[in-house]
């Protein structure tokens, strides 16, 4: 083999295999096998989770069938179909989906836990999207523990900080890469939610698993950071290998009329 092309094609293995760690399942991301006879001319594409040379980040887990979902042994299961194939003759592969809006990296709207809100349309089309989008701090929770008042003091997160990614133990444990959900998770206690509310300037929360609030405070959590209708949840997110600091994040939900719940893909920039 042309020497060039060899280094090229070690090149491209090498940049594959690191980006496709967290991934391994996901078919089309297997670097060529040049043992076996295939060439270079293979189409590998390309899968990232850094970009523009180190300055985007994609905190959005990939969706597959073996993803989490919230109190299933089973994952997420199949969710997406090719029902019209060009290998079967269409003119164009089309597929559909369907998913839980709250699957994977996705974002809570207050109709969630609030059935007036609800029936009110308070939805994810409604969500504010300067809220979204903006300066967010990436903190580190102490690891033993949910988030609690008195972990929320501890953090001393400055007044007018308005953008909080709480990185947590789930991070650690990797559980969004676990096909079983996992009710041990870290999230917000009620008193926590509670002095958050009262004591912070924080709109946006997220979170590196599938609630922001733990197992055991699911609704009183949530009732206490939705009812106001001013903070927005994004929950779920992919925090691995990120320094804590200043970033400007950026989520989009779906413009989903009626639904109380989003998968949103959510971009760190430095």
């Amino acid at each position: 083999m042309n020497p060039v092309l060899l280094l090229l094609l070690f090149s491209l293995q090498a940049t594959l295999s690191h980006a496709t760690t967290a991934y391994p399942s996901i078919p089309g991301t297997t670097p060529v096998d040049v043992s076996s006879g295939a060439t270079a001319t293979n189409l590998i594409p390309p899968r990232r989770e850094v970009h523009g040379n180190g300055r985007i980040f994609d905190i959005s887990h990939r969706y597959t069938p073996d993803m989490p979902a919230f109190g299933s042994a089973d994952g997420v299961g199949q969710f997406l179909w090719l029902p019209y194939s060009m290998k079967n003759g269409s003119i164009a592969n089309n597929s559909e989906m369907k998913l839980p809006t709250h699957t994977g990296t996705h974002v809570d709207a207050p109709g969630h836990f609030f059935d007036h809100y609800f029936d009110a349309g308070f939805d994810v089309d409604t969500l504010d999207l300067d809220v979204l989008n903006g300066a967010a701090l990436l903190v580190d929770v102490p690891r033993d523990k949910n988030i609690t008042a008195e972990v929320m003091e501890g953090l001393h997160i400055p007044k007018g900080v308005s953008r909080v990614l709480f990185r947590t133990l789930n991070t650690d444990k990797r559980l969004m890469f676990q096909k079983e959900f996992d009710s041990s998770y870290v999230g917000f206690k009620e008193d926590g939610a509670k002095w958050l509310v009262e004591n912070t300037d924080i709109k946006l929360i997220g979170i590196d698993y599938l609630s922001a609030a733990a197992y055991d405070d699911l609704s009183s959590a949530h009732l206490v950071l939705l009812e106001g209708r001013e903070i927005i949840l994004v929950e779920g997110l992919k925090l691995d290998d990120i320094q804590p600091g200043t970033y400007s994040v950026h989520c989009l939900p779906l413009r989903l009329q009626g639904a109380e719940g989003s998968p949103i893909r959510c971009i760190l920039i430095k």
